[in-house]
């Protein structure tokens, strides 16, 4: 903190008794530095007959993109306690739910 001044320090968000490494369902954020969108724009906003929020609009990704789809896709080849569920990319950010089941050993 001393090395900063506490100037780009922001207080976390996380619970203080909860151990974020035990089993669980996790809504994940992960943004790309200064926002940037690195991943794509968004295209094709409907605003009638939503069946889901694919309908309402769609990412036309980037290279960079579709290689952080393919990177959330692998997680659980690195962690196989990880199970995936929905994710969403976003020009400039990820959002995605992970379940961690580790075994009780």
């Amino acid at each position: 903190m001393d090395k900063y001044k506490h100037k780009y320090r922001i207080s976390s968000a996380r619970l203080k008794c909860w151990d974020y490494g035990s089993n669980g369902a996790y809504f994940v954020t992960i943004c790309t530095k200064n926002k940037e969108c690195y991943f794509g724009e968004i295209e094709n906003v409907e605003t009638q007959n939503l069946a889901s929020l694919q309908d309402f609009a769609s990412l036309r990704a980037t290279e960079i993109g579709k290689i952080a789809g393919q990177y959330w896709l692998a997680i659980p080849t690195h962690f196989p306690f990880v199970a995936l569920d929905e994710y969403m990319i976003m020009p400039n950010h990820v959002h995605g739910i992970l379940f961690f089941n580790k075994s009780e050993n």
